[in-house]
């Protein structure tokens, strides 16, 4: 059991890391738009996804009801259908309430580092919710000391406003494991900027995603095939 949370705490420290100025961002935003550290948390654990919440938070500020608040909110998070379809397959056959509690912690850093985790023979269900949780727990944390403490942080100090940007282009580049991954994240990149400057909300990440890696997976085994070759005939 140690083993395997050492491994999940390995694989997740850098997700920790990356949520501390994130989180503690958030937490500063927070609570200087009137939310307590408890109230701060508990949005943390029911939410947890860091752009909802800082898009959730501002609507609040602004005098925004509960309804376009929940439906910007199941906007924003429309890319995780993405994710979660993605990692289905790879869980094994697990039960309802087990597959729920890991579609919790998913997020797109977790989705990033268990993706490719799972290209390893020894990465399972277990290993990979101990990421998501762990995870988990350094952004309610984090969040929560942002609140506390984000008096004493002036605004825009400690290159916070550049992490959230900073971990995402690092998750990226571990996912980058050979040409066509860079073909792939290329185009999306050039798609989604397209379709950011047409399209309102973050839609664009799933019409600029979706077309990129099926071109990829078409091209991946349009190449295989050629590797292998055509068909050996029978000398008989």
């Amino acid at each position: 059991m140690f083993h395997l949370f050492r491994q999940g705490l390995k694989a997740a420290w850098p997700i920790c890391l990356g949520y501390l100025p994130i989180g503690g961002a958030f937490g500063v935003i927070a609570g200087n738009y009137g939310l307590s550290v408890a109230e701060i948390g508990l949005m943390s654990l029911l939410v947890f996804a860091g752009s909802s919440q800082f898009i959730a938070v501002s609507m609040l500020h602004a005098g925004a009801g509960l309804l376009p608040v929940v439906t910007t909110t199941f906007v924003v998070n429309l890319r995780h259908l993405l994710m979660s379809s993605a990692l289905a397959d790879r869980l094994g056959k697990v039960s309802r309430p087990l597959g729920a509690l890991f579609a919790y912690g998913i997020t797109d850093e977790s989705f990033a580092v268990n993706t490719a985790r799972f290209q390893d023979e020894d990465w399972d269900y277990g290993r990979a919710l101990l990421v998501n949780h762990i995870s988990n727990a350094a952004w309610i944390v984090s969040t929560m000391l942002g609140g506390a403490f984000g008096r004493f942080i002036p605004e825009g100090g400690l290159g916070i406003d550049y992490a959230l940007t900073a971990m995402f282009l690092c998750l990226l580049v571990y996912q980058l494991r050979n040409r066509l991954h860079v073909l792939v994240a290329i185009v999306s990149g050039i798609l989604a900027v397209l379709f950011a400057l047409w399209l309102p909300g973050n839609a664009y990440v799933i019409l600029a995603s979706v077309p990129a890696a099926a071109a990829g997976a078409a091209l991946r085994n349009t190449l295989a095939r050629e590797k292998k070759g055509p068909p050996v005939e029978d000398p008989s």
